[in-house]
């Protein structure tokens, strides 16, 4: 057991990080987790994702969406150190190539299921490593987003939302999360979501806000707005994302800053970095999730920076090529 002692103290630092803002070391706080979780939708992942090229110039967004995002934009974003900018210049922006969704079932706006590995690596009074995973999972208008983070045989965390798509995106329908700490118990959270209520781990009942998300689907939901050109990706542009979080609801919010190289087994990947802010709602010591938005990798979340501070941190960096379910075939001409 003694030789466990540095790793389990470092475990409630490290699972709020991993819970991108949520503490969970507070046992003495019962959450409410539902006995039954949904099957998951089954998938085969066949393909290797490959990089998209420029067809043309971002289309440009209707005046009435341009009018209402100049407020938003016009907003101060939050502090934060300044980056030396690249010796390097950016690629032009890829067109968003995906058609919008028609009433009814969603179209081919939504990426194939797919799945991205990352390899984690941070700091908390010493080096941590470990894996992560996501996957996006779709069957016509039903969606599941999968989250998989472990730090070996020691700490793992398991984030499900399962719902529907809809006219705002990502409508979540029941979020899950498992987390395991060796020699302890698993503990479970859910957070449901009514259409016009949600109920949190806590039982606590919230009207539910227009486009809110949890901690799984929130990165997909940003992928779908900048895909499908519903907000521009340039610098400035401000993403609101009402979060539903196992204990609280924020008033979440991403600023695009600009585009970074990011160096992967890919090769060189150009990423737009978004900085995260909350609204000046303390969660738990402020922590927060950077985010790189690859646009010739369908807009996929390529690196999270999770941080409480300059000394406790943890980086998910893709760690090979993302890969897909097959696309369905179109039906034979007659």
């Amino acid at each position: 057991m003694k030789r466990f002692a540095p790793l389990l103290l470092a475990v409630p630092v490290l699972l709020a990080h991993l819970g991108l803002g949520e503490i969970v070391y507070s046992v003495d706080q019962e959450l409410r987790a539902d006995s039954a979780t949904p099957p998951p939708i089954e998938v085969s992942f066949v393909q290797e994702m490959k990089q998209t090229k420029l067809l043309s110039a971002p289309r440009a967004l209707p005046p009435h969406r341009v009018a209402a995002l100049a407020p938003l934009q016009a907003q101060s974003a939050p502090e934060i150190a300044t980056i030396e900018p690249l010796d390097v210049t950016p690629p032009p922006e890829p067109a968003p190539v995906l058609a919008a969704a028609q009433d009814g079932e969603p179209g081919p706006e939504w990426p194939l299921s797919t799945r991205l590995d990352y390899t984690l690596t941070g700091n908390y009074r010493g080096e941590v490593t470990g894996t992560a995973s996501v996957e996006w999972r779709r069957e016509g208008a039903h969606y599941q987003v999968a989250m998989e983070l472990s730090l070996g045989a020691i700490v793992s965390r398991s984030l499900t939302s399962d719902g529907r798509l809809g006219a705002h995106g990502i409508e979540p329908q029941r979020y899950d999360e498992t987390t395991k700490v060796i020699l302890m118990a698993p503990r479970r959270a859910t957070v449901n979501f009514g259409g016009t209520e949600l109920t949190l781990a806590t039982g606590q009942t919230l009207p539910q806000p227009v486009g809110v998300q949890d901690t799984a689907s929130q990165f997909v939901q940003m992928t779908w707005l900048f895909l499908t050109g519903r907000l521009p990706m340039q610098p400035g542009t401000v993403v609101d994302l009402p979060l539903a979080l196992p204990r609280k609801l924020y008033a979440w919010r991403y600023t695009v800053k600009e585009q970074e190289l990011l160096h992967t087994p890919m090769g060189e990947l150009w990423a737009w970095h978004l900085l995260p802010s909350h609204g000046g709602a303390p969660i738990h010591g402020d922590l927060m999730a950077d985010v790189w938005l690859a646009p010739t990798l369908q807009y996929l979340p390529v690196r999270l920076l999770i941080r409480q501070d300059e000394q406790t941190y943890v980086d998910l960096m893709l760690a090979k090529p993302p890969v897909q379910a097959a696309a369905p075939q179109s039906p034979p001409s007659h």
